[in-house]
């Protein structure tokens, strides 16, 4: 009985170094029959109960050969037919042909903008803060002195939550300066970009939803003189070293006095244009001595401190600097507009 197993367990062994699967089909049958889950060689493990107790040793070792084989035999096939498919595939192949180009993305003009924004006050010494865009009631409008019966508390200019007034999607960045100043001492400088929202309707020159820059500088001895200098710098640096600037007087609830900032057109050099309405100047933010009220809000004491704000749009300054004539484009993600700025930096 026991030379009759071994016999059969000779003659699989033989047939596993005879195979010669020719293809992926055939060598997976291969698999299955000796490697998968219910190969042939199971049932001659069982066989070690028949054969003579002398003998048990030899034929363990004999049967365990066999599963060896077989797998020895299947990486040696398998790599064979690799090779093989990967010599098929690469007849015919041009090597002088040149490669196949891959479509690079762009940086979105409004990331650009604003990273061209940030790097400009960067260099004055302004860090940037940033904080929620789900905000109360209070750091986006009471602290920064807004009245109850300001139009922009109103439902026509502000998406307010479910638990109104509560919680709302904050309409400037003007959150993030309250945050800031009532968790820090001065001296304070930041600037604050962010997305912000307001509920108007959509046109080629306003959207529900934007990106500001808001900047703060709070310490001894701030003057209307320092924030001045500081948005000269800005504009030269963002719109060319001959750039001029002007303010004009404005209100905002949160400074005291306030300002329009307008910068001498760069498209038609301040000759008069479609863009500055033929008035050789455009607008390009508001500005202006933070408000004592502000400042007691967020327990900073006025009469040892002083500061200056600033904000404007980014949406805006990217239009400007691109050309661009609708705001709609820069929110729409169509590939031929964005294709048009893979050179930007």
């Amino acid at each position: 009985m026991s030379e009759e197993i071994f016999s059969k367990v000779h003659g699989v062994l033989a047939e596993i170094n005879a195979a010669a699967p020719s293809n992926e089909s055939e060598l997976e049958q291969f698999r299955i029959k000796y490697l998968g889950s219910k190969n042939t060689l199971k049932p001659l493990f069982g066989e070690i109960r028949n054969i003579a107790p002398e003998r048990k040793g030899e034929y363990g070792q004999l049967v365990n050969s066999l599963k060896q084989a077989a797998e020895a035999k299947f990486n040696v096939l398998k790599s064979t037919l690799s090779n093989k498919a990967d010599a098929q595939e690469s007849e015919g192949l041009d090597l002088t042909a040149p490669g196949l180009s891959r479509r690079l993305g762009a940086r979105h003009p409004i990331s650009a903008t604003q990273d061209k924004i940030i790097s400009i006050f960067g260099r004055m010494g302004f860090a940037v803060a940033e904080d929620r865009e789900i905000e109360d009631d209070w750091h986006n409008f009471t602290a920064m002195n807004t009245p109850e019966d300001h139009p922009a508390r109103d439902m026509q200019d502000t998406f307010y939550l479910r638990d109104y007034p509560k919680r709302l999607l904050r309409t400037h960045t003007s959150s993030v300066q309250s945050r800031t100043m009532k968790a820090n001492k001065p001296p304070i400088r930041i600037i604050a970009p962010g997305r912000v929202y307001r509920n108007e309707t959509i046109s080629a020159r306003a959207h529900c939803q934007f990106h500001q820059v808001e900047g703060l500088y709070i310490d001894k001895k701030v003057s209307f003189a320092d924030m001045k200098q500081t948005l000269l710098f800005f504009a030269k640096e963002m719109y060319g070293p001959d750039s001029k600037i002007r303010l004009r007087p404005s209100y905002f609830p949160f400074t005291e006095p306030s300002a329009e900032m307008d910068v001498s057109c760069f498209i038609c050099d301040a000759k008069g244009c479609s863009v500055c309405k033929y008035t050789g100047w455009v607008e390009i933010l508001g500005c202006g001595m933070v408000d004592p009220e502000v400042l007691k809000n967020c327990d900073i004491d006025p009469e040892s401190y002083t500061g200056f704000a600033f904000g404007m749009g980014i949406e805006r300054q990217a239009m400007m600097r691109y050309k661009i004539n609708d705001i709609r484009l820069l929110f729409e993600n169509d590939v031929r507009f964005l294709k048009q700025f893979q050179s930007v930096h």
